[in-house]
Order: C-alpha cells, then structure tokens, then sequence
C-alpha cells in the first residue's frame, strides 16, 4: 500500500497533485493546508473521500476506488493551541478515514493529520497525538491504522516515538528532511504513526512549491508478504 502525505503550504502545490499520483501511483493521498472549497472530486485515478468543514484551509484525503470503499470518515476537532484560539487558522486538525480494502478484503483507517503549529509547546502537540489516535481507535478497534501528516514536531522526537510506543503505535520518520523554509526549524516535520503495518519505507519527495516535502508511504499489513502485494493498473 503506498501512501502520500502533503501539506500544500496555504493550497498552494493544488496543482502538483496529477504529477504525483502519475509519477508514484498512491493509494491513498492525505492533505494539509488545502483549500477545502476548491477541491476536485477526482485527481487522475483518485477520489475524494471527504475533506474538513471547519475552516477554509483543512485537511482532505483522496482514495483509489479501485482499491479502497469508504465505510465512515468523520473529522475530529482536538485540542487548541492559544494559536487557533486567537487567530483561528483550524478546528478539526484529524480527518479519519474507515476505509475496505479490496484487495485483501479487510479494513483499515487511514487518517490525514495536522498538529498545532510551532508556537504551541511539545506536550500539546503530543497530547494531540495521543487524541487523535484514541479517536481513531474509536473508529475501529483493532484494525490496521496509518496516520500521516504534519506532526509539527522538529525537535525531541525520540520522546514522541517512545510515548507512542506506549499507547501501541510506531513513529516512522522520512529518509530524508520535510522541511526546509526556515534555518532554525528545517528537519522532520511530516511523520507516519501505524499500528498492525510494516512500514517498509517513508521516502521524502522531491520538493515543490509548497514549504513542506511531500513523503511517501510504503505499508503493508503485518503478517502480509510484499509478493502479495499487487498492484492493480487501470
């Protein structure tokens, strides 16, 4: 299963979105920062699943229906940085996704996710994690779960990894930095958390116009070998 996750920068890499379902053929593609009135219901072989209502810039997630059938997909509100209390800029930071996998008749959630920004403190960002994999828990216990997105968290990761550790996730970091705009904050920003996957890879892709470096997922399901994974061209 190959999976991309993208924060757009303010909607504007929109437009790289053909480029890379053409050039790495994603099953699933997670967004941030998109402009959620100005979203195809088709990007060349992917679907819109659904996208955030409460704010104008949010998250989407995008599906290959020859792959996946939706079951639920709800949004989640988490809590808020003084950040989005005063200026606003998100209220539903999880988008879930219940999603059946055709393939191997099973199910899964995958999730787009966007933690608070910098200007919050570690402990709220990890007690957003911690939320937001509760409530995907909550959407089907016990199923194979990958959350993806802009975790926002450049410095201390080893400390994330091992408190998701202890709720029974994994933290998977990229080959390589997401994010370079600024000199004090360039790293790690855009992360894969996953309960019952074998992360295989998380690539960094080349980057665009957007400040953050898209990745890509490479995931399959624990006790499942990579031969059984095929893919389907349409």
């Amino acid at each position: 299963m190959l999976v991309i996750s993208y924060n757009l920068r303010k909607h504007r890499a929109i437009t790289e979105l053909a480029a890379l379902d053409e050039r790495y053929s994603p099953d699933v593609l997670c967004l941030q920062e998109c402009d959620t009135t100005d979203l195809a219901e088709e990007v060349a072989r992917l679907r819109l699943a659904h996208s955030t209502t409460g704010n104008r810039l949010g998250l989407a997630l995008y599906y290959r229906p020859d792959r996946f059938t939706p079951r639920d997909i709800r949004a989640f509100a988490l809590k808020k940085s003084l950040h989005d209390r005063l200026l606003r800029p998100a209220h539903e930071r999880l988008l879930g996704a219940r999603l059946v996998d055709l393939q191997h008749d099973r199910e899964v959630i995958i999730a787009s996710f966007h933690a608070a920004p910098l200007t919050a403190l570690n402990s709220l960002r990890r007690h957003q994690i911690h939320s937001a994999l509760g409530s995907l828990q909550l959407m089907g216990p016990h199923l194979p779960t990958l959350m993806v997105g802009d975790y926002n968290y450049p410095v201390f990761k080893d400390n994330l990894a091992e408190k998701v550790r202890d709720a029974g996730y994994e933290l998977t970091l990229s080959d390589s930095r997401t994010y370079t705009r600024y000199k004090y904050f360039r790293g790690h920003f855009d992360f894969a958390t996953s309960a019952d996957f074998e992360i295989r890879r998380v690539e960094t892709l080349p980057r665009g116009s957007s400040d953050h470096l898209p990745i890509l997922i490479d995931a399959q399901y624990v006790g499942t070998h990579a031969d059984d994974e095929i893919d389907v061209v349409i």
